[in-house]
């Protein structure tokens, strides 16, 4: 099969794009960076430089490729539609990551939310995460009414090893990198919020289940457990040396730093469940845990 996926060269998208290509696709990447074409070639990913802002170009892949897979960009609107009117009326798959901080709440670390999502629980977003659940919406209409088999991918935190190029996730990266920096595991505020999380590879499977069988106009969280920001902080703690000693990172101060990235992604709760991918996929994480994989693998 001929798969087009954006973000080759990111987290997400490598992990995707060597996994396809180690089951025998033919990969396309799109790569802004002109440096990444021949690390992409060396994994086996056909690197296709350009931006999601090149309509002709998007359109021109998703034409002759079997499916799409975006997982450059979950906000960018022009993407999804130039994705979708290419696509419409093919039946051809449309797989479009987005992320669970769309249940996220204003928590800045200070309390537990009860709320624990499965695929069919409606939610309200924060303001910041309208548009993105708007165009998850969006994409999922179009497995209704446009003959696209369109899907939705919502990965949870996401920890491990990328599989393609050597880049890192998102939030664990930057719990890390303060806790260097402050001699100490830091949460925001008193750390009890809680986010569900996922090893790379396991949800790397979960795309090409999705790609295999799911559905049109279905909706996956991919989540494999579940911890607090506290307890993250203090497995970091031990893990680069600091005997379990964690610190409060005053919400305020983050979001100074980090901006809004912080209110929805370290600050916030997000516990999701991934009833859909198990049931109607089959879909069963292996990977180790994200507490035992900081306290193994962290340096």
């Amino acid at each position: 099969m001929k798969i087009f996926i954006t973000g080759a060269s990111g987290y997400i998208g490598g992990s995707v794009s060597k996994t396809f290509v180690d089951q025998g696709h033919t990969v396309y990447g799109l790569v802004r960076n002109p440096d990444k074409m021949e690390p992409l070639r060396q994994l086996g990913i056909e690197p296709v430089l350009g931006t999601l802002d090149d309509a002709q170009l998007l359109t021109d892949y998703a034409q002759t490729s079997d499916a799409v897979v975006h997982t450059a960009d979950s906000d960018h609107h022009f993407a999804v539609e130039t994705f979708i009117a290419s696509l419409r009326g093919t039946g051809k798959v449309f797989i479009h990551t987005s992320g669970s901080s769309v249940v996220g709440d204003d928590a800045r670390g200070d309390h537990l939310s009860s709320h624990i999502y499965d695929e069919e629980t409606p939610f309200v977003p924060m303001d910041i995460r309208a548009d993105r659940v708007n165009i998850n919406k969006r994409v999922r209409r179009a497995g209704v009414d446009e003959d696209v088999r369109s899907i939705v991918i919502v990965p949870s935190m996401i920890y491990g090893e990328a599989l393609g190029l050597p880049v890192e996730s998102d939030q664990l990266p930057q719990i890390i990198r303060k806790s260097r920096e402050l001699g100490a595991g830091v949460h925001v505020g008193k750390g009890v919020n809680r986010w569900s999380n996922v090893h790379i590879s396991d949800l790397a499977q979960l795309y090409v289940l999705a790609l295999e069988k799911a559905p049109s106009a279905s909706y996956f969280y991919a989540s494999d457990g579940e911890e607090s920001y506290g307890d993250i902080a203090r497995a970091v703690s031990d893990a680069l040396g600091f005997g379990g000693k964690t610190i409060s990172w005053p919400a305020e101060e983050a979001i100074a730093e980090l901006g809004d990235w912080a209110r929805f992604a370290i600050a916030s709760n997000s516990r999701v469940r991934s009833v859909h991918a198990r049931n109607l996929l089959g879909w069963q994480p292996k990977e180790e845990g994200l507490l035992s994989w900081i306290r193994h693998h962290l340096k």
